[in-house]
């Protein structure tokens, strides 16, 4: 057997065991391309009419949205632009709920209290994540069945590569073919074009689905600090002394002047007596790997300096960069509306892969191969 057909067999047999799980994941990851556009189209209550006044503070806004969930733990505050309702997000894993108050963050009034956990979008995400699985069975499978679509990716291309005088049908789509041929040729031509997408589009993927693959890729860049996100400790011998203003209150006005172009300013509430205040601004409300992520003792307000990844945009190196580009890059988001769009098209002819490959392998199971290359 030539090193082709064992190749062949190769791609065969991982595209078979897989196929399910990358059309899942690939359709889902299409579906959640344009999430944000669609929200901001069909949620109104997203949207405010701008005021010349100022915005009420985060406690005010805690204050508000608790009275709507009474006993639940408020995780954080967002705030958006002068036309964006702010979001109070109330977030426990244990007992497990997600919810967001949409609140006009001037005058305080309610717009729309929302299970996230209900919302479809997340409904898609938990499928492209988990299978809709329990995480424990649901990511292995998802990460596994990523990592055999990279060996995909890279057989699918040495089987490919044409011989010299069948270059131009490589590239080309015989729609007046027999439709077997053209499912042959959406397989083979269109895979290749999106191949060099989606290759971006696995590897970031990867990323999230095992750690040795996001230390390996972090440390071959140079990386040197920690990728896990952990939160820096308050000074428990110290107490907030001013009676006047809470400390995220104050810590927010204090990013405001910071940070005065931001796009988005969200003020987390530290869950214990030891936890941090954690405050991130967003220069770009689109994207996150522009983000400042500042740590501040929530008794003495000093900002405390972290050893991850996960901290001032100002020191993070070119390794750090890679990593927190990584959803921006997944998703296309790093290059805008049209990063968006090749990201869906990428995702949709993906999903279609298993589709044509499963129907090559039936038809030549049963002998009725498609066209000959002329």
């Amino acid at each position: 057997m030539s090193l082709k057909k064992i190749i062949g067999q190769i791609h065969l047999w991982l595209g078979l065991s897989s196929g399910i799980v990358v059309f899942i994941v690939a359709i889902t990851g299409c579906l959640y391309a344009f999430q944000v556009e669609i929200q901001q189209f069909t949620q109104p209550y997203r949207f405010v009419k701008k005021e010349e006044r100022a915005f009420l503070p985060p406690s005010q806004l805690k204050a508000i949205a608790l009275r709507q969930l009474p006993g639940k733990h408020v995780h954080s505050v967002m705030y958006y632009g002068r036309e964006d309702a702010a979001r109070v997000v109330f977030y426990s894993y244990e007992p497990s709920y997600y919810y967001f108050v949409y609140l006009n963050p001037y005058s305080g009034k309610v717009l729309k209290v929302k299970n996230e956990n209900w919302d479809f979008f997340r409904i898609v995400l938990m499928g492209h994540f988990y299978l809709w699985l329990p995480p424990v069975i649901g990511q292995p499978l998802v990460a596994t069945a990523t990592l055999v679509f990279v060996f995909l990716l890279i057989t699918g291309m040495i089987l490919w590569f044409p011989k010299k005088n069948a270059i131009k049908q490589r590239f080309t789509i015989r729609w007046h073919a027999r439709w077997r041929r053209v499912n042959y040729d959406l397989h083979n031509v269109l895979g290749f074009y999106i191949s060099w997408i989606v290759v971006i589009i696995a590897l970031t993927g990867l990323v999230w689905g095992f750690q040795w693959f996001a230390y390996s890729a972090y440390t071959l860049a140079g990386g040197q600090k920690s990728l896990q996100y952990k939160e820096p400790l308050s000074d428990t011998t110290q107490i907030y002394q001013d009676k006047r203003i809470s400390a995220e209150d104050k810590i927010w006005q204090k990013m405001k002047t910071e940070h005065p172009h931001a796009e988005m300013i969200e003020i987390h509430f530290p869950e214990n007596k030891k936890s941090s205040i954690l405050a991130v601004s967003n220069s770009n409300a689109f994207t996150y790997w522009r983000s400042d992520y500042q740590f501040f003792d929530q008794n003495t307000l000093q900002e405390i300096p972290v050893k991850h990844i996960y901290g001032r945009f100002k020191d993070a190196r070119m390794p750090d960069l890679m990593i927190r580009m990584n959803y921006d890059l997944h998703v296309g988001s790093i290059w805008g509306f049209p990063g968006k769009l090749l990201a869906f098209f990428a995702s949709l002819i993906t999903a279609s892969l298993p589709v044509t490959g499963f129907v090559i392998w039936w038809g030549r199971k049963n002998k009725k191969q498609p066209e000959k290359e002329r």
